[in-house]
């Protein structure tokens, strides 16, 4: 992998299974994958549907997750949306390892996402991250017209550029999950769209599978489980599985999410969460999911 943001961040936005290194690994090191790869990148059916109304989320909210990898807790998760400007609503990503995994992989990293207030469609994406004293800047240009993104990025003082092509709904991997928050779930419902991810693009297929009664330790809830397959567009041998839990009320709130990185499994659980208008919610101790 050639950072980590990614996977910590978006095992939610179907691409924590798709922050695989940019170059292949030593056969001894190679991650063992999750799911079977496929021959062939899958094709989507039909466009995503027509987002819900209104909004589940609006500026000043402020999501915090934890963040655990190989068994281990691994560190925190912010997603804050900001204030409109220049006619889009900016989310604001932010990922910190502890000192425990730092021992692993240290990471600092922030990324912010660029949304068309009412179609969520991303104009631009950015990251600043830093792994293991090695900094990697991107920005990276959305043309829906084109169905293209430009990728200007900078790693160890290097910079590089790259132009990809891709076919459906194009999001980022951050937008991604606001997107999924806004879609009218349903048992059997197909998804199906193309998300940036460590200078590729890849092709997010998967199912709402049923809704299921999640407790966790910020609460009970009501959730839609939806499980996918994330495939790179250039090199379908690379795939991953995720699997995600949107809660089933008006907050339509991104509870927790399980994919995998290079090192192996990840998963992200909601934990506060503070919302404009209403009290700040925080977990109360548990200790564990129930599903």
């Amino acid at each position: 992998m050639r950072t980590a943001l990614a996977p910590l961040l978006l095992c939610f936005a179907s691409t924590a299974w798709a922050q695989l290194p940019d170059t292949e690994p030593a056969e001894e090191h190679k991650a063992q994958p999750v799911a079977v790869a496929p021959a062939s990148v899958p094709r989507c059916g039909q466009a995503l549907p027509p987002l819900r109304n209104p909004l589940a989320f609006a500026p000043g909210e402020l999501l915090e997750f934890d963040l655990d990898a190989m068994g281990a807790t691994a560190g925190k998760m912010s997603m804050q949306v900001q204030k409109k400007q220049d006619g889009v609503l900016p989310v604001q990503v932010k990922v910190q390892t502890n000192s425990f995994f730092s021992k692993v992989r240290r990471v600092d990293a922030t990324a912010v996402s660029y949304l068309h207030p009412k179609t969520l469609r991303t104009s631009r994406y950015t990251e600043d991250a830093t792994e293991n004293e090695v900094r990697r800047t991107v920005a990276v240009a959305f043309n829906p017209n084109k169905r293209s993104v430009r990728v200007d990025y900078t790693l160890r003082g290097k910079q590089g550029r790259n132009d990809i092509s891709y076919e459906h709904d194009g999001l980022d991997v951050a937008g991604a999950i606001y997107v999924l928050r806004q879609l009218p779930l349903k048992e059997g419902m197909p998804v199906c769209f193309d998300v940036y991810g460590v200078r590729r693009m890849w092709r997010m297929a998967g199912t709402v599978l049923k809704r299921e009664h999640v407790s966790m330790p910020l609460g009970e809830f009501e959730a839609w489980h939806l499980s996918g397959t994330a495939v790179r567009l250039d090199k379908p041998s690379q795939s991953r599985e995720v699997h995600v839990w949107i809660s089933d009320d008006a907050r339509r709130l991104p509870l927790a999410a399980v994919g995998s990185i290079d090192l192996g499994a990840v998963r992200a659980t909601l934990t506060s969460f503070s919302r404009p208008g209403e009290q700040a919610r925080q977990s109360q101790g548990k200790e564990a999911l129930k599903w």
